[in-house]
């Protein structure tokens, strides 16, 4: 069995970071370890007086012990790092299984709306751009990827502009970008992937609910990751991340249910099975 090692945190409520990666990656029929870098009450997504427990200093004991053991990931995959400290904790362990030649997934979570989340600097822009050149595959938004690039953010781009960043991506990654939550269509919503070693592109699109949902982000890499973990290729591997994340949020959105506590991916993981 293929195994991935899943750095994110661990919020209880929100449906997201490892309470989303686990079950996907597992019911795709590959295992899942997690390495959690915070326990958290809740996601921190317009949800307020939160728990938060910060797990930095045992990141490197943590996975020091699982070196001892033998056990070696296939893919290493982060998430969202709540510090510069733990970006250069996930390069510590990228170089401790260097060995194994494991395929590196990052998504770049930092921004959205043309606005860094809360607490972060654009130091941290930086330094994230040097975890995203050890990466096979990044999944950055608009946002993230205006900010990894240095080009300028627009809120009303156009298929040029998504062009120009996936480009501009490509120089910062060592084989696929793929660009989430856009489309070359009006009123459709997507992704846009490069392959850099193949010189093409091509976009992915479904139809759009309005809101804001939490936690698709990392539903959407999570079924990514298992998809090229279990040796499929990333353009395969994003329509089938994109169409399973649709759903989801197609169901979330039918029901009228509170949004902030994360979208019904539940349902649906008989498909990666």
């Amino acid at each position: 069995m293929k195994r991935v090692f899943a750095i994110h945190d661990l919020s209880g409520i929100g449906k997201c970071s490892l309470t989303a990666a686990i079950p996907i990656i597992s019911a795709a029929g590959v295992e899942c370890n997690p390495v959690p870098t915070a326990v958290l009450s809740t996601h921190t997504g317009n949800i307020e007086g939160y728990t938060f427990r910060d797990l930095t200093d045992d990141l490197i004991p943590y996975i020091r012990h699982w070196q001892k053991t033998g056990v070696r990931p296939d893919t290493i995959y982060s998430g969202y790092l709540g510090s510069e400290r733990q970006i250069e904790a996930v390069l510590e362990i990228i170089s401790v299984f260097s060995d194994n030649n494991p395929m590196i997934v990052v998504d770049p979570a930092m921004a959205d709306f043309g606005v860094m989340y809360k607490g972060f600097e654009i130091e941290f822009a930086e330094k994230i751009r040097e975890l995203c050149k050890e990466a096979d595959v990044i999944t950055p938004n608009v946002t993230e990827a205006a900010l990894l690039t240095g080009t300028d953010y627009k809120a009303d781009y156009d298929t040029d502009y998504l062009l120009t960043l996936i480009n501009r991506l490509s120089d910062i990654t060592k084989r696929y970008a793929v660009l989430t939550g856009v489309s070359d269509i009006p009123g459709k919503t997507g992704c846009l992937v490069f392959d850099k070693s193949e010189n093409r592109h091509r976009f992915f699109t479904t139809d759009k609910c309005e809101g804001i949902y939490y936690g698709t982000g990392d539903i959407f890499t999570s079924v990514l990751t298992a998809v090229m973990t279990k040796g499929g290729d990333c353009f395969t591997a994003a329509e089938k991340a994109l169409n399973f994340t649709y759903k989801s949020i197609y169901a979330t959105f039918t029901e009228g249910t509170d949004t902030r506590l994360g979208v019904a991916f539940e349902k649906f993981l008989g498909d990666l099975i």
